[in-house]
């Protein structure tokens, strides 16, 4: 399709963290592409006392979107639903994009309904029926990503070109870039191992020990490399843990840089191994390849990040798909059914291009 220049005011409705707003990018770029000249606005929740949301910290400066307005999640305070009507009533969005994951269909009809009496008369996006059920491939065992899916519902204002990484650039500026460099200046050009091993999820958790063994065995195996340790703040002590016997160089970036500036530091990385956490995507935005230890609390495919190189560790017990995000009846089965010796092969085959 072509750019349509008409359209001045779009209202885009995507909730969620990192790793939600990283699955979307394709749907951005598109969105952006269709209508050039529009002010887009992204509807998102923010965490409490958050000056901005956690979808900010993906998009950045990067003029996929504009500026953010603020949705009350969780609250049935009518003066705050009120507020929000009247503050999208004010903007006098021409089009609302629909970017959210599937859900009850009385949720969206309540949410169509919601932003009829916003003023908004045109909404793409709004999944039927069709847009639930998610393909599965026989051939390899995998259900339709939710990027894909996002990308389905689009399909009224043109194609996401999921499959095409330009698709999925955060536009990363020059000075994030410059930080990336200025955080990796010991490194002096080496190749380097990303490693960002925990997740807020209970049951994702492949636990310290099993990271510290691995690292223990790369190490070894890859003495040339730098290991370099990302996350947030609060992970810092967690990555000294895991990273302490590691022979070689290393450095612990955990809580230093922005997520932005850790894409600009997996630019630089030969490859990404974590759990199911929000990293993995950050890293898959730029193209870099990932070992992933996933737990079969959801379907398989739906959540693993894209690129064609990547290496999923994901085993498949009686129990899985039950969706849990603390699993303590069957204590987490199928994640510590990995082992570390599948996932030291894992990184082998994406070092050594098998």
């Amino acid at each position: 399709m072509q750019p349509d220049p008409t359209v001045r005011k779009v209202l885009i409705y995507r909730l969620g963290g990192l790793g939600d707003t990283v699955l979307a990018l394709p749907c951005f770029h598109l969105i952006a592409r269709r209508f050039p000249r529009a002010e887009r606005v992204l509807l998102t929740d923010f965490a409490v006392d958050a000056k901005a949301p956690a979808s900010a910290a993906v998009l950045g400066d990067s003029d996929l979107v504009h500026r953010y307005l603020r949705y009350p999640v969780g609250t049935g305070r009518v003066d705050q639903l009120l507020r929000l009507v009247w503050k999208i009533r004010r903007f006098r969005a021409e089009l609302l994009v629909y970017l959210m994951p599937p859900r009850p269909t009385k949720e969206i009809r309540r949410d169509q309904l919601f932003f009829r009496l916003a003023g908004v008369r045109r909404i793409v996006g709004l999944p039927g029926d069709n847009e639930f059920k998610r393909s599965f491939d026989a051939s390899t065992g995998l259900y339709e990503s939710e990027a894909f899916r996002l990308a389905r519902t689009m399909a009224p204002i043109g194609d996401a070109h999921t499959e095409d990484l330009a698709n999925w650039d955060p536009r990363l500026t020059a000075a994030e870039r410059n930080t990336a460099m200025y955080a990796l200046t010991r490194t002096r050009g080496r190749r380097l191992i990303a490693c960002a091993p925990v997740t807020r999820v209970q049951a994702n958790d492949w636990e310290p020990e099993n990271w510290r063994a691995l690292l223990i065995r790369l190490s070894a195996r890859y003495p040339a490399h730098v290991l370099v340790m990302a996350g947030a703040r609060e992970d810092a002590a967690t990555c000294d843990y895991v990273a302490q016997a590691w022979a070689g160089d290393k450095l612990n970036l955990t809580g230093i840089l922005s997520p932005r500036e850790s894409i600009a530091v997996f630019a630089h990385a030969d490859i990404f191994i974590g759990p199911d956490s929000a990293p993995k995507y950050l890293a898959a935005c730029v193209g870099v390849p990932s070992v992933c230890v996933f737990s079969a609390r959801d379907l398989p495919g739906v959540w693993f990040p894209p690129g064609d190189r990547n290496q999923i560790l994901y085993h498949q017990p009686e129990c899985s798909g039950c969706g849990l995000e603390t699993c303590t009846v069957m204590a987490k089965k199928c994640i510590r059914s990995v082992s570390v010796d599948e996932v030291e092969r894992a990184v082998d085959r994406v070092l050594n291009g098998v």
